[in-house]
Order: structure tokens, then sequence, then C-alpha cells
């Protein structure tokens, strides 16, 4: 505006009036579009999970589906208390937690904010750990009946957030896996409790080399509970919310209604069931080493393939993650989720997990640098530093 000495007296109150309105809108336009932006983060942030109570049940839903509904801090942070709420209202007797948009239940964690943010801020990683495997554990021991619909993608932090339930229910588009030692991970979320306990050597087999299963496989191997048709699913869910008072008797009825009709593969045999003789041979030796020397003596095309895999794997993860399930074995769930708080702090402190995410998610050139890239690189004392305890900053549950 003109200096006040150059306006002509009549003049100056109507300027500043002027500058005043300007000011003023200017203000008011720069506070509505930072409302507006503080807005959107709010209502994002909390559209990324839907929690709604429905019939007698409560209704979780993951709710970024262009993403895989990929589990973020936020999501964990909001479905927790929620969880507890639920657990102790006499009027909700059910909870379902499922996934929009058909392709994934959940894919899994957002390992890579967690990668970025554990670059730049040691909290944000231990926090995330620290409240993602509380919540897994308040889903195994949830007084209600949970069910989980696992339609689609389900794989590390989704597989977290069902395989604890009490029911988990498959769909010929549900595929399962356990990929983490292909990005310096390991298969956490409890998976050192749940995966020695599958059928054989089964487990160990799906967590060194990320093996995905699919369809009624996934029922087959014990992941899941029930399998029913996906287009029958929306059909079961009604059911089980206009269910009046139920047990978890009433419960399982319906999903054994469902999972009987259901004929697709129904005949067909476990995609595994030629193999689980050299699966349960093969890797049930203590030592990533002999798992190895066994899958090169075997020498069958299945052995071959196995062993390809492996090798491209990160030799540190492979190596925790024999330990940890054989471990986890005879642990109980609570005590896995201790050692599985450790592990991850001292993954997100080391160079594999880092390199992996920026190989498989960021750039995508699917060839990770590993250090040490060698098996023999990594020794007992190195695997001995990754099960430590963390003493006062311990996982308690």
């Amino acid at each position: 505006m003109f200096p006040e000495t150059m306006v002509p007296t009549a003049l100056r109150p109507a300027i500043q009036s002027e500058e005043h309105i300007l000011r003023f809108n200017s203000f008011r336009r720069t506070h509505i579009i930072l409302q507006h932006l503080a807005m959107s983060k709010h209502t994002n942030a909390a559209e990324e999970v839907l929690l709604e109570r429905k019939g007698c049940a409560g209704v979780i839903t993951l709710n970024r589906p262009k993403l895989l509904n990929t589990l973020t801090f936020n999501m964990v942070r909001q479905i927790y208390p929620q969880l507890k709420k639920w657990e102790q209202d006499p009027e909700t007797l059910l909870i379902i937690i499922k996934g929009t948009g058909g392709k994934a239940f959940c894919a899994g964690g957002d390992v890579r904010a967690v990668s970025e943010a554990g670059k730049a801020n040691k909290k944000l990683s231990q926090d995330f750990f620290r409240d993602e495997y509380i919540l897994n554990n308040a889903i195994a021991s949830c007084r209600k009946p949970y069910v989980a619909l696992i339609h689609g993608i389900t794989m590390g932090g989704g597989v977290g957030v069902s395989v604890h339930g009490q029911f988990r229910v498959a769909t010929e588009k549900t595929v399962f896996a356990m990929p983490e030692t292909a990005i310096g991970l390991f298969p956490d979320v409890g998976g050192g409790y749940f995966l020695p306990r599958l059928q054989g050597k089964l487990g160990y087999f799906l967590a060194l080399t990320g093996f995905k299963l699919k369809g009624r496989d996934v029922h087959k191997a014990g992941i899941a509970t029930h399998f029913v048709d996906s287009e029958k699913l929306d059909t079961l869910e009604e059911d089980l919310l206009a269910l009046k008072s139920p047990s978890k008797e009433n419960i399982a009825d319906v999903l054994e209604t469902y999972h009987a009709k259901s004929k697709i593969d129904q005949d067909k045999p476990f995609i595994l069931e030629e193999h689980m003789d050299k699966i349960n041979s093969l890797f049930s030796a203590n030592t990533m080493e002999q798992i190895i020397e066994n899958l090169q003596q075997d020498g069958s095309s299945f052995a071959v393939e196995q062993l390809k895999i492996i090798n491209k794997m990160s030799p540190t993860s492979l190596k925790i993650t024999l330990r940890q399930l054989i471990e986890g074995s005879s642990k109980t769930l609570q005590e896995v989720l201790t050692m599985e708080y450790r592990l991850s702090q001292a993954c997100m402190g080391g160079h594999d997990f880092h390199e992996g995410v920026r190989a498989v998610l960021i750039d995508k050139d699917q060839s990770p640098k590993w250090k040490p890239a060698d098996l023999k690189e990594v020794t007992d004392e190195d695997v001995n530093n990754y099960f430590k305890s963390l003493g006062s900053n311990d996982l308690k549950l």
C-alpha cells in the first residue's frame, strides 16, 4: 500500500479500512486453510480404521485399501483401547475384524514408515512395535469371541491382528505369507509362537522362505479355522451380526455351516502335501548351515528351488528367525512377544532391515546388499546380541 504521508487526509480512513479488510480476509483465508488441513489430517487419520457397533458386535474395518490396508501406528493406537472397551461392554458379544477394498485384509505393518522413522527418531520405532505387540496379545487374551475375515492378502502385521483370535475365516482370495526374511526382519507379531506349532516343520519352512499359501491351503495349513466362498462373506457377516446374545458355540455353528457349504477347491490336496516329508526332514536342523547342507545334499528340484530363495534372504534374518522359532516352540505367547520386541529393536539399530525396505519397498531394485552378506560371517555372538534383554525397556505384558 502507499506510505501514509503521501495519501490525502480525507482518503486515509477509507484506505485504512480497506487495508484492515484485506488483512482480515487474508488472515481468515489462512485460518480456514490451516483449519481444513488440520481437519483433513485428523479425518484421514481417523478413517484409516473404522470402529463401529453393529448389532451384537464391535466391527473393526481396516480402511487403507489403496495401501492394501497396511497397519499404521495410528491404527494400532485406535484399535487397542476400543478392543478393551468392547471386551468390558456387556452389550458387545462378538468382535469382527475385516479389510476394505477386496484386495487385502492387511498386507502387513507399515514398515516403510517405521524404517524412515527409525532412522530419524528412535522413539517411534520403539513405540510402534511395543503397541503392536501389546495389541497382538490383547487379541489372544480377548474374552469375547474374535472373528477375523482374512479375505485377500494377509501378511506380517495383518497376521498379527488375525491369527491370535479365536476364529480366522479364509476365502479363495486369501494369500498368507510371513515374508520378513526378505526385508532383513523376522516373522514377528507372535510368529515365534504360532509358526512352530503348525504341523511338522511347516512353520519353519514358511518363516525362512516366505512361501505364500493361497485360498483353501491357508485353512489346510491350520492358519485359518474356516474357509468360506468370498461371495458369501457379506451374508456370513450379516448372519453373525443378527445373532441374539450369541455364545462362542453359536458363532462356531454359523461359521461351520458356511464352511460346510463351500465347495471351492474342496478336493484339491494341500499344495505342500507332496513335499511335507522333505520339509519335515530338511528343515529339522538346529542351524541354518545344516538346513542349507540338507537342501544341497537332497538335490531334488524342490530342494534346489528353496535353496535359491533362501540364498536371497538376509543371512542375519535367517539365523535370528530359526532361533526365534526354536525358542518360541516352548514359550508362551507373552514370552515370545517379549523376545520378539528385543529382536525388533536390535533390527532397528542394525543395517539389514533398512536396506531390505529400501531394496524391496522404496527403490524396488530387489537387490539388497546384506551386511554381513554370508551366513558364515554371522557369528553366534552376533545372534546372541539380538536376544539380549533391554532391561527397563523390555516389553511388559
